[in-house]
């Protein structure tokens, strides 16, 4: 049944008109009502764009359960603030003095009389992170208006009082508020907190890495480290970080010939590796030092970035497309013998002048640092180092094909070919390097080519010829992650639309449904003794951590309410795991960070290509829950069938419009991306 705002023009009043709630318009006739029936004034402001509007609208004004609530309790009334700026600055400036933030959608309670004591922005259906839901606020101030209604008179005169004065206090109108949602702590954030205090009690304060030898690179760590520090503004937490990073560039570990990372160190200060060089710990290392460079600057990272992902370009793609998993420790029976050198190799390749200040360099002697030969590394060495695509390197990387050959493992394995397109569309997208986006688009079309049958299911296992085994859990969540950082890099809807299918898959096939959480194994896999469920992120983060980030991704990018449930529901299985000890769990820690840190969602409509500033600014920032949509004329139809919300956003006959929304309020659009302060 309409209610009453079927007759208004306003676009985004007629979005509710369809609404179970019993929206009135502004006007004499809501606050007669309110008086006559003794109800406070439920006051929702937004506009017709407004990304959070139209997922509150989803979420609660949709629900026949909130409208119920309403209905009963309150007499609603609907504003378009683009038709009546006057009412929303009004009240506007009451949330941002209550509250210290603003934005649409915009929630007031208030009296009949208009005056407010409750000020926000959106609230969930249901309570979730420690925020307060929607429906728990109106059974609580309904509560209040039957039982305490003094209180919340006394609140609403104060407040009125002191926006009425010309130099109103912030801190004196949240004293006065009926303010619940009252910032407590988080229980995930003082997981988080935890997290980050176990990781520096275990912190190598002279070499980085934690705990003691033998050390793994462990990237997903520094991922949360970075991003715990960014949202805590703390100096040590990407001091821990770029230790780390310096100590593993300059020792063994790397490949400072070939480029890559070996497995491990058997050493504290990372100068002894297992030589053994695995896909999957270059893809993560790319992402690590990408980000770290983003925040940093500090170009070595990027020459980082580039040799590991040249190594992988070069010695572990097939030609098709896909990802080899990675070359063997041992040539001709002996390990690292393809490493190291003795000082008269080097000057026989490279000279006596060059060869001598290479020895110097890279810590080469006589004695030896590995079983009487040498382990190339830059351990203490204050001079700058040459780049793997200097001259002499290549010399010297040309001399080591031809002395032996080392075993590489060339089977294709799904979900470390996805965590490769990952690191690869990101570094692409950062260093403005289109090889390795065009790289992971190739490897992207090689799976979908190759490893999908059918009926659209993936496959784990791709070599010579032959797809085989049911993907499990990893393959869906990794590749659906994938998917989404394309679709960051290049704004192609397909790429949002596939990550879609695969998610839905995985919900289908691998969710437990009666205690949270996905199992490794789809339902209608071989049935084992037991149908495991993994948690814990050891070298390769979980299919859990994974599919948690994804699913609260999915739903920052599409608005759809669905997926915001199934992240909570994700989270929360996840919180119960890792509580105890959380540093086992870093992948599933920058999820929360996703979920419990600001998150901000940035549409750009626009006639044309991707606005250079755009580009720029992501080049540039890591940009921290910051979620980006692209809508053009010829994406349109395909970004709304992903994200409905969208279709609201009308694309300009030039130039582009940037639509903002931050922790669930919208902001005003522009049309230059500076003027939004990202």
């Amino acid at each position: 049944m309409a209610n009453r705002l079927g007759s208004e023009k306003s676009p985004y009043l007629l979005q509710h008109r369809d609404n179970p709630v019993e929206w009135y318009a502004w006007g004499e006739e809501a606050f007669r009502e309110a008086v006559l029936q003794d109800k406070p004034v439920f006051l929702s402001i937004g506009y017709s764009t407004c990304h959070w509007c139209h997922v509150m609208a989803h979420e609660s004004f949709e629900d026949e359960e909130v409208a119920g609530i309403l209905n009963q309790n309150y007499i609603c009334i609907k504003v378009d603030r683009e038709e009546r700026p006057d009412i929303d600055m009004v009240y506007m400036s009451v949330c941002q003095a209550v509250t210290g933030a603003g934005g649409w959608p915009l929630t007031i309670i208030m009296t009949p009389e208009q005056k407010p004591f409750f000020a926000g922005t959106y609230f969930p259906k249901k309570g979730r992170y420690g925020s307060m839901g929607l429906m728990e606020l109106l059974v609580q101030i309904a509560k209040m208006w039957k039982n305490d209604r003094k209180t919340l008179l006394n609140a609403g005169e104060e407040i009125t009082a002191v926006i009425r004065q010309k130099d109103n206090s912030p801190e004196d109108i949240r004293k006065n508020s009926f303010q619940n949602a009252d910032g407590k702590t988080r229980p995930e954030k003082e997981i988080l907190n935890k997290a980050y205090r176990l990781f520096q009690n275990q912190f190598d304060t002279r070499w980085g890495g934690f705990g003691s030898a033998p050390k793994f690179p462990s990237p997903h760590n520094l991922l949360f480290l970075m991003r715990y520090a960014h949202e805590e503004h703390s100096a040590e937490g990407l001091r821990m970080v770029e230790v780390t990073l310096d100590a593993m560039a300059r020792g063994g570990i790397y490949d400072h010939i070939g480029g890559g990372f070996s497995r491990y160190s058997t050493d504290e200060k990372w100068l002894v590796p297992h030589f053994e060089k695995m896909l999957y710990d270059n893809a993560l290392l790319i992402l690590a030092y990408t980000e770290a460079y983003q925040l940093t600057k500090k170009e070595e990272y990027a020459q980082i970035v580039r040799s590991t992902a040249d190594y992988i370009l070069r010695e572990l793609t097939d030609e098709e497309g896909g990802f080899y998993c990675g070359q063997d420790a041992d040539s001709e029976g002996e390990e690292g013998k393809y490493y190291v050198f003795f000082p008269e190799e080097v000057e026989f390749v490279l000279g006596v002048n060059d060869g001598r200040k290479f020895l110097e360099l890279y810590g080469i002697t006589e004695a030896g640092n590995f079983e009487g030969k040498n382990i190339v590394n830059r351990i203490g060495q204050k001079e700058e180092g040459w780049p793997v695509e200097d001259a002499r390197m290549k010399k010297l990387y040309e001399y080591r094909l031809k002395r032996t050959k080392l075993h590489k493992d060339d089977k294709i394995l799904l979900s470390w070919s996805a965590w490769t397109i990952i690191a690869l569309a990101r570094a692409g997208r950062v260093l403005g390097e289109e090889r390795y986006l065009n790289a992971g688009r190739k490897a992207q079309k090689f799976i979908e080519k190759n490893m999908t049958d059918t009926d659209h299911r993936l496959y784990i296992r791709f070599r010579d010829g032959e797809a085989a085994h049911a993907g499990q859990l990893e393959d869906y969540a990794v590749y659906a992650l994938a998917l989404l950082e394309l679709y960051s890099a290049d704004f192609q809807a397909e790429h949002l639309e596939g990550a879609l299918l695969r998610v839905e898959q995985m919900r289908m096939y691998f969710k437990d449904q009666k205690h949270g959480g996905y199992y490794a194994t789809a339902s209608d896999a071989e049935q084992l003794i037991v149908r495991p469920k993994e948690t814990y992120d050891g070298a390769i983060p979980s299919g859990n951590s994974v599919a948690a980030m994804v699913l609260n991704r999915l739903a920052m990018l599409t608005g759809e309410v669905k997926w915001q449930e199934e992240a909570d529901e994700q989270m929360q299985f996840l919180e119960r795991e890792i509580r105890e000890y959380p540093t086992g769990y870093a992948f599933s820690l920058l999820a929360m960070e996703d979920v419990i840190g600001s998150h901000r969602e940035l549409i750009c409509a626009v006639s044309g290509e991707v606005p250079k500033e755009l580009e720029e600014y992501r080049r540039r920032d890591p940009g921290y829950g910051l979620n980006v949509l692209v809508k053009t004329e010829e994406n349109a139809g395909k970004l709304s069938d992903c994200a409905p919300f969208t279709r609201e956003y009308p694309v300009p006959k030039q130039g582009a419009v940037y639509y903002l929304c931050e922790n669930g309020a919208c902001r005003a659009p522009v049309t230059d991306l500076s003027a939004l302060d990202l």
